[in-house]
């Protein structure tokens, strides 16, 4: 069985422009969240540098828990 170019009859223009112009952006997105990934990541070490801590490890650090929970979610902390 041999495979021939597809035909994709008058609107193959619209069809192969809308296929590049979703890749384009899939594309466009995964270099956004990896550039934000590594400027999140820079930003983190600064201010763990820095001797800021997350708050979930200053509670569990000292009640040796997490956050405590009400009914409409975490409380702030104390």
């Amino acid at each position: 069985m041999e495979l021939g170019p597809v035909d994709l009859g008058p609107h193959a223009g619209f069809i192969v422009s809308a296929y590049g112009f979703a890749a384009l952006i899939v594309s466009a997105m995964i270099i956004w969240i990896v550039v934000d990934h590594r400027r999140q990541t820079r930003s983190l070490a600064d201010l763990e540098a820095r001797g800021v801590t997350r708050r979930s490890e200053r509670n569990a650090e000292f009640s040796g828990e997490g956050m405590p929970r009400t009914r409409s979610g975490l409380k702030s902390p104390p």
